[in-house]
Order: C-alpha cells, then structure tokens, then sequence
C-alpha cells in the first residue's frame, strides 16, 4: 500500500501559497519590464516631405526640440534645402506628430502626371512655357533653364537666408528664387499660390523679368 502523504501545517500551506504568488509577482514585473524596453527602442517618428518645404519650416511645425540643425544631423543631411517631396526624415524625439502639426491650405494643383508632363525640372520648364504662352508671356526653355541652374541649381525647395531680402524678412524661394512680394505681384492665375510650387514660381519670375526686362531671356544674373 501507498504511504499516507504528510499532513501539512496551515502554516506550511500559508508559505507555499505565498511563494506561488511572489513567482507570478516577479513573472508579472518581468514582462512589464520587457514591454517597456520594447516601447523605448519604437521606431522614431518621421515626417514625408511635402513641396514647398524645408528643413526650418519643418522644425518650426512639429517643434522639434534643437531646430532643424537637428533634422539635419539626424538625417545626415549637409544642406537644409537638399530636400525633395516624398523624402521620409527621421525626426529628433519630443518632435509633434507630423499629422497633426504638418496640416497645410489646400492650394491650386501643382505639375503632376495628370497634367501630362514629367515632375521633374524638364517638364516644370514646359509646363510653365504653355502657360506662359496662354498669358502672353515671353521666355525661351532655354533662357529659363539658364537662370533656374544659376539661381537654385533646379532644387524646387531653395531658400537664401543670408541676402539683403533675407535680411528684411523676405527670403527669395524657389527654382528661381523669388521673394513673396513679387510672387504675389505677378503671380499668374490658375497657378499654385505656394511660392515653392515648381510651375507657379517660373511664371510669377518670367512674369516679373517681362515687365522688367522685356523676358527672362534678357536676364544673365541676380535679378
């Protein structure tokens, strides 16, 4: 026959129920330790660049703690113009979140496929062209192209912080670095009214040199 098993003390019990209950105590703790490492290391925000933007605009709207020197370093970046839309930026912890803070007016449409040209610096020029035309505005592919690779080397997103402009608060922008007074003086209708839109910022600059210069073919330098 089985040997009868020991009666246990009331006490005896106490302590092993006890001990039961501290393990799953320290089971507990342990995975909320491990949940919270795993919040820690979560991937860091991000931001998808937008036309028109830059890096200081965009520290200025998600408050990113440091500016956008540190975007920059973030992202390795050695310009803060060097920016183009679609670009995913990892942005300095403590940043507001993007979709809350990066909300902009909705605008005129922009150069995309749906107009039938190319979104890059080519069809920019030519979309402009045919709208320059439109308005009877003189320029050349040519005499754009020029002044677009000497103003802004084609970066859409250009900004000069540091001119006599800059420094009466009105930075020139753009492919062809316009200021907003002029843009807004000779902007063209049915054209984005964002100065850093591709199109709109050639017809407002070629609108300008017309009635300055006769066309923007008769500019060779800072205008």
């Amino acid at each position: 026959m089985p040997r009868h098993a020991r009666k246990r003390s009331p006490r005896t019990r106490r302590f092993l129920t006890g001990g039961a209950i501290s393990v799953g105590t320290l089971v507990m703790a342990c995975t909320a330790a491990t949940g919270s490492a795993q919040a820690a290391t979560a991937a860091a925000p991000s931001y998808t660049v937008k036309a028109g933007d830059h890096l200081a605009s965009i520290a200025r709207a998600l408050k990113v703690p440091g500016g956008w020197p540190a975007i920059a370093s973030a992202n390795h970046l050695s310009s803060p113009y060097s920016l183009l839309p679609g670009q995913v930026l990892t942005l300095p912890a403590g940043s507001a979140a993007p979709a809350k803070a990066a909300t902009t007016k909705a605008a005129p449409a922009s150069t995309s496929s749906a107009t039938g040209y190319a979104n890059n610096l080519d069809g920019w020029i030519k979309q402009a062209l045919a709208i320059m035309a439109q308005n009877h505005i003189p320029g050349t592919y040519n005499g754009i192209y020029r002044n677009i690779i000497r103003e802004s080397s084609g970066n859409p997103n250009a900004i000069n912080n540091w001119d006599s402009n800059a420094a009466k608060g009105t930075p020139s922008k753009g492919l062809l670095q316009v200021i907003q007074p002029t843009f807004d003086a000779y902007h063209v209708p049915g054209t984005s009214t964002n100065i850093y839109d591709p199109v709109a910022n050639i017809t407002a600059a070629c609108n300008y040199a017309y009635h300055r210069y006769g066309s923007i073919d008769n500019v060779f330098s800072a205008y």
